[in-house]
């Protein structure tokens, strides 16, 4: 009589708790450990199991933090009107933004380029772009001080960047140019998109400007690269 080996029995098993959605797209399984205890067996075991899970892609291990179910990516459109929310909303995601830093400061060379303004401070908004729950992004905002005085306020109150220009008076605006480059994350960036650091990420360098041609905002996106797919449109 053939049997099945143990390590493939707690694959099989963990295999259909995705299937059920016991275990979703990003969560993290239980530790070698805890699965160990609960199938009466020795973490190698598990770890075989592991093994043959994510050689299927079913689940993905992260150094120093776990093994996680992987997570399909988002597709995220970059085009002349690129807005986060509407985006994913749009590809049947729920978007969040989580705020990490809003400060004013001096403006640095780039910075005083990218926006067109002189020797004058900005607003610097820092956070991290979600989508179903999951960290898919992390991004930099800067403003022009100056023009936007209670910018700060207003994302303080709504972590929308087009909610927050609107209440400052700029009605609508519109890309004027991104620049892509694939990058490899650094700890602290691994750190916040939940990677390996030295994984692959991809980095957008954008420059939106209102109705009149003017700029009113300079970004840094850093995106997750096994977790979105960036797609140029041109409207």
């Amino acid at each position: 009589m053939t049997r099945t080996p143990i390590w493939k029995a707690i694959a099989d098993a963990v295999r259909d708790e995705i299937g059920d959605h016991i275990h979703r797209p990003g969560d993290k399984l239980p530790t070698e450990a805890a699965l160990a205890t609960r199938f009466g067996v020795n973490r190698h075991t598990v770890r075989q199991a592991l093994a043959a899970l994510a050689e299927e892609g079913l689940v993905r291990p992260r150094r120093g933090a776990g093994v996680f179910v992987t997570a399909t990516p988002t597709d995220y459109p970059i085009g002349p009107r690129v807005r986060f929310h509407q985006n994913l909303r749009a590809a049947g995601r729920s978007p969040a933004k989580q705020l990490l830093a809003l400060d004013t400061r001096a403006a640095s060379s780039a910075e005083r380029s990218a926006l067109q303004i002189a020797d004058e401070p900005v607003h610097v908004y820092e956070g991290l772009s979600l989508s179903d729950g999951q960290v898919i992004a992390l991004f930099r905002s800067v403003f022009p001080a100056a023009r936007f005085p209670d910018l700060p306020d207003h994302l303080r109150a709504d972590p929308s960047v087009t909610a927050a220009l609107r209440a400052s008076g700029v009605a609508d605006y519109t890309r004027a140019s991104t620049r892509i480059t694939a990058k490899l994350a650094s700890a602290t960036q691994a750190l916040h998109l939940q990677i390996d650091e030295g994984a692959p990420i991809l980095r957008t360098s954008s420059v939106n400007v209102d109705n009149d041609g003017l700029p009113v905002e300079a970004g840094l996106t850093w995106f997750a690269g096994d977790k979105v797919t960036l797609t140029l449109i041109d409207e």
